[in-house]
């Protein structure tokens, strides 16, 4: 049996990630990046086994950052997390694939939707929050980048009252960038070190 139980996965080709502009790291224009994506003929959902092994795929992962009084939400990933790869790692991103479940695969209401659900799977928050699309982020210097391209949304929050829903996500607190970008810099996933390297540059 698939270690990902046959689940289906959001994934664009690559060679139209190429087409609106191949990069490592970070670019601020996520907005671009999505409308070329969600075009008709060009999303689509393919088996996530497949997925993981098909660099000419890009899975796409909305991938949400949560800022509270100027301090970002960080966690560590557990044992517990379906991605063994990232085990041990420090993160600031809530999210993950987009899934059938949140509807056909060219529209940005399914992406939307697919949003919206990974947040409430993986934590809980009161409050009131704004948020605004912030990046892509892409590496291909890894296994686990080189098939996936991450979405930014980056989310002000009124409260700090924020609780984990997963048994993956330990430590979860809100830092500061300082303190991300110190002794815990080395612990970082690579996609959250490219974020809080943006941000550190958003902030200066």
């Amino acid at each position: 049996m698939s270690r990902y139980h046959g689940e289906q996965v959001l994934v664009v080709p690559r060679d139209v990630f190429e087409a609106v502009g191949a990069f490592n790291g970070v670019r601020q224009n996520p907005q671009e990046y999505l409308e070329a994506f969600l075009k008709p003929g060009v999303a689509r959902f393919i088996d996530r086994e497949i997925a993981e092994e098909s660099p000419q795929y890009k899975q796409i992962i909305a991938y949400s950052i949560f800022r509270h009084a100027g301090k970002i939400l960080s966690y560590a990933r557990t044992s517990k997390g379906n991605e063994t790869r990232l085990h041990d790692k420090y993160s600031l991103g809530i999210g993950g694939h987009i899934n059938p479940i949140d509807g056909i695969a060219e529209s940005i209401r399914t992406y939307l939707s697919g949003v919206e659900r990974e947040i409430r799977e993986e934590i809980s928050f009161s409050g009131t929050a704004s948020q605004r699309l912030y990046a892509v982020i892409n590496d291909d210097t890894n296994d686990v980048g080189s098939v996936h391209l991450g979405i930014v949304h980056l989310f002000e929050l009124d409260t700090d009252a924020v609780a984990p829903n997963e048994k993956a996500l330990d430590k979860l607190a809100f830092r500061s960038l300082d303190e991300l970008s110190g002794e815990l810099y080395p612990k970082l996933e690579t996609w959250s070190a490219i974020c809080v390297d943006a941000l550190n540059a958003e902030a200066r």
